[in-house]
């Protein structure tokens, strides 16, 4: 007997279609991996951030504490207050950045997780947390370093700005206003350009394993061509979260503003007054967390699916997922990373398809040129016969018509070419005994006998 294969599936569609993508699709599906996988994106996320605000929040005030408490022992107004004053002031501010560079690292992590899971997920994928660490950890003190090394930039150019700023106050000050806002007016676009620009190293590092050096030039590469969708899925998505934040805050502060009037209608620091003020900011500081992580979550799969299309667009990327997805469904074990090979490559850009095709002899539309690879209408491309016009058989060669066979039934081998047929013997000339033959006459009835019809208008 005959072994027929093993009918196979079609390949299952991940969060987003595995060719290059429009402006709206990036848009909508930044919003899916959070969808497909809440419980580790969205639990993961969440338990990061309240982690990092609450270690943040206790170190700095523990740091506030011990330096502040030293001015009980010191007299208001002497040169020792003063100086224990800005010593404390100076250590809960240092304690406060270092605080929140590492509250950074740890949402920096959150990001290189989302990252992987989107990359997964593009294939139709879904690890766990453990699985997903596993992927993240060989590169998570690179994808940290890369974070502080461009904080510690930020810092070192707010820096000199500021220091520029306050030496050009010094000597004149009006001046120095003029400085400040042309320095802010052009930090604007200069940061969006950077930002954009250097959007998509984290990704590469994390996907590509990259270094420092190597994935700022990816992502510099990656980019060219795509600044703009990128620039506005970012800012529509920061818009979109920033809008709910404000509409989220204002019911709280209702809420606080109503508590504190009918609690302490007269204004006095009662203890239910300060408790009730106590639950509200609480309250505000979970819903705070909660968008945060959700926003955390939302930008980074934008920025993985904006990572995606460009290589798609560079180098091709969709042909290395659609023949993993292939392999995989077909039962191939121990595949290798789709997002690790061709790196790089350099693919022939894709032209835009026309919106539908025209038949080849037809006319084309007022102003339309002919599409590429056919004749022009009226003309037959090289070795072919002219197409025949509108509602006539097409023409084989030798000027014979293409027999019309009805539908189902095989087609019929077109006739040879036309025999030349022998000319006809000469006849001899006409004599007395074989006369040449009457010519044959016919008038039609009516006719008079001169043969002239004079009722016709063109007698």
């Amino acid at each position: 007997m005959t072994a027929y294969p093993a009918w196979t599936p079609a390949s299952r569609p991940g969060i987003i279609p595995l060719h290059p993508l429009p402006f709206g699709t990036i848009l909508g599906r930044s919003f899916s991996a959070l969808r497909q996988n809440p419980r580790v994106l969205l639990g993961f996320a969440l338990v990061v951030q309240t982690l990092a605000y609450l270690i943040v929040t206790a170190a700095i005030v523990g740091v506030a504490w011990a330096s502040f408490t030293r001015l009980d022992t010191l007299r208001f107004g002497t040169e020792e207050f003063e100086a224990v004053m800005a010593g404390s002031v100076a250590i809960t501010l240092i304690a406060g950045l270092v605080l929140g560079l590492a509250a950074g690292a740890l949402g920096v992590i959150v990001q290189g997780i989302v990252v992987i899971e989107v990359a997964h997920a593009a294939v139709a994928e879904k690890l766990r947390l453990s699985a997903l660490w596993r992927q993240l950890r060989p590169v998570v003190w690179r994808l940290i370093g890369y974070t502080l090394l461009l904080t510690l930039a930020v810092v070192i150019v707010t820096g000199a700005v500021v220091a520029a700023i306050v030496g050009i106050a010094i000597a004149a000050g009006p001046l120095a206003i003029l400085f400040t806002v042309m320095a802010i007016l052009a930090a604007i676009p200069l940061t969006l350009w950077l930002m954009i620009k250097l959007l998509l190293a984290p990704s590469a590092i994390i996907l590509e394993h990259a270094t420092i050096g190597q994935a700022i030039a990816r992502s510099w590469r990656l980019t060219r061509g795509r600044f703009w969708p990128a620039l506005g899925v970012i800012i529509l998505i920061s818009l979109v979260f920033g809008f709910v934040a404000q509409i989220v805050s204002v019911p709280f502060s209702f809420l606080s503003t109503g508590l504190t009037t009918v609690i302490a209608p007269t204004g006095d620091p009662e203890p239910s007054a300060i408790i009730a003020m106590i639950v509200v900011l609480l309250l505000t500081q979970v819903v705070t967390l909660l968008l945060q992580s959700v926003a955390v979550v939302v930008q980074s799969t934008a920025t993985a699916i904006i990572y995606i299309d460009c290589r798609m667009r560079h180098e091709g990327l969709d042909l290395d997922l659609l023949a993993y997805v292939e392999r995989r469904d077909a039962g191939a074990t121990a595949l290798p990373d789709p997002y690790r090979e061709h790196i790089g490559r350099a693919v022939a850009p894709r032209l835009p398809q026309p919106a539908y095709a025209v038949p080849p002899g037809y006319p084309p539309t007022h102003g339309q040129p002919p599409v590429y690879g056919q004749a022009p209408y009226g003309q037959a491309p090289y070795g072919q016969a002219p197409a025949a016009p509108y509602g006539q058989a097409p023409a084989y060669a030798g000027g014979y018509a293409a027999p019309q066979q009805p539908y189902g039934h095989a087609p019929v081998t077109p006739p040879h070419a036309p025999v030349a047929q022998p000319a006809p013997a000469p006849q001899a000339a006409p004599t007395e005994e074989h006369p040449a033959p009457a010519p044959t006459t016919w008038t039609a009835p009516g006719t008079p006998a001169d043969g002239v019809d004079r009722e016709s208008p063109w007698a």
